[in-house]
């Protein structure tokens, strides 16, 4: 699919870390249309790519002029973040059209939970909702107010609904307990967040009792290699053997070795690289597996996931 060539029309400071973003095309023209939960790739000068989420305050029209996102800078993350932190109004930049890996579920009641940045997605999902007449509780969790994106704007469009949590207040902290128990039978549950917050997320939501099918996570944590991380070898259907790095994934070593795979977010949080495990034991580092699927072992996420065997033979 062809690139999408855009300019930065605006740049607002929301916090010392965090700034929002409008991006047009060039010509002037409309925009592809999005849907709640959807994220825009951008391509970045060493030609990886970044995917953002996009937020809409309003309901989202069919043709866009123009697409709002908000980046938390990481100093110590790849670069990415320190790269749009640069970004000026009138900057070129070129991008792919809209994906959605974290789509809401039409005419289902919703639990939104954000952590930190991981309020971009929600808002969106919270307009749509609204917009739907359909009933929702909006969560936004972070440190304190100060360091949290959109917190006036959230309080003024979504009202009692919306329920701001702030570690630094112990009568507004987030007590996951509760609000996992208090969720309806009917609810979908929506987290966006650091992979601590869905992990908890997960296994209490599990322990309760809620279905797999009604949890849905996106994980804004970029994957960090992990102290004793070692080389290991994987074996695919052809019989070849290919040595993964220790700061590599199983999908970067394969792609180097000239197998074409399936992929998207590479956070493990999408399960589009999915493949079965024929043998070996994976060291599961995704979002997406339940607990029991993890035990089993039967199938694992090559974007993130690694293994604690010598070797791994997978079903590719």
């Amino acid at each position: 699919m062809p690139k999408l060539e855009g300019t930065v029309l605006k740049v607002t400071k929301l916090t010392d870390r965090i700034s929002e973003f409008c991006i047009g095309q060039r010509d002037g023209t409309a925009l592809p249309g999005f849907t709640a939960g959807a994220h825009v790739s951008f391509d970045l000068p060493d030609g990886d790519t970044r995917a953002y989420s996009m937020i809409a305050f309003e309901p989202i029209t069919p043709n866009p002029t123009e697409y709002r996102i908000a980046v938390q800078h990481e100093p110590e993350g790849k670069g990415g973040s320190t790269h749009m932190h640069g970004l000026t109004a009138g900057t070129p930049i070129s991008f792919a059209a809209p994906k959605n890996d974290f789509p809401l579920h039409d005419g289902a009641p919703a639990v939104l939970l954000a952590g930190g940045i991981g309020i971009t997605p929600m808002i969106s999902m919270a307009t749509t909702l609204r917009a739907a007449g359909q009933h929702f509780e909006f969560h936004y969790s972070g440190r304190s107010a100060g360091v949290m994106a959109y917190v006036e704007t959230l309080q003024e469009n979504f009202g009692d609904v919306f329920h701001l949590h702030c570690d630094d207040d112990p009568s507004s902290a987030l007590n996951l307990d509760a609000l996992i128990t208090e969720i309806d039978v009917a609810a979908h549950l929506y987290v966006c967040g650091p992979k601590g917050l869905i992990d908890a997320c997960r296994t209490k939501a599990e322990a309760a009792g809620i279905d797999n099918a009604r949890i849905h996570f996106e994980l804004f944590d970029a994957p960090e290699a992990q102290d004793g991380d070692a080389p290991f070898e994987v074996e695919i259907n052809s019989g070849e053997v290919f040595t993964v790095g220790a700061d590599q994934s199983i999908v970067e070593a394969l792609e180097k070795g000239g197998v074409d795979v399936m992929y998207d977010c590479q956070r493990g949080d999408c399960g589009i690289c999915q493949c079965d495990v024929i043998s070996g034991t994976p060291d599961h580092r995704d979002v997406v597996l339940s607990e029991d699927e993890r035990a089993a072992g039967k199938v694992m996420q090559i974007c993130v996931s690694r293994s604690k065997s010598p070797r791994l033979v997978l079903d590719i």
